[in-house]
């Protein structure tokens, strides 16, 4: 059985506008880090992005995703 205790999970404030965008990101996101799960919220108000996995670090996620010409920052 893994340990749950390396896992971290981040939770990030977007400006994605819909599924279409947001599956784009997953996909990309993906192939950066395959071994997490990713998932997002666009019925929240701030269209979260949440990462879980061991080998994500969250300054790479914010990079892609601005990259790519959208806000991401890490909710406190």
């Amino acid at each position: 059985m893994k340990s749950m205790r390396s896992h971290k999970v981040e939770v990030f404030r977007t400006n994605v506008g819909g599924m279409p965008e947001a599956q784009k990101l997953l996909a990309l996101l993906l192939r950066h880090f395959p071994d997490t799960k990713i998932n997002f919220d666009l019925e929240d108000c701030d269209r979260i992005l949440r990462v879980e996995g061991k080998d994500f670090a969250p300054e790479k996620v914010m990079r892609l995703l601005q990259e790519h010409g959208f806000s991401c920052s890490v909710l406190p």
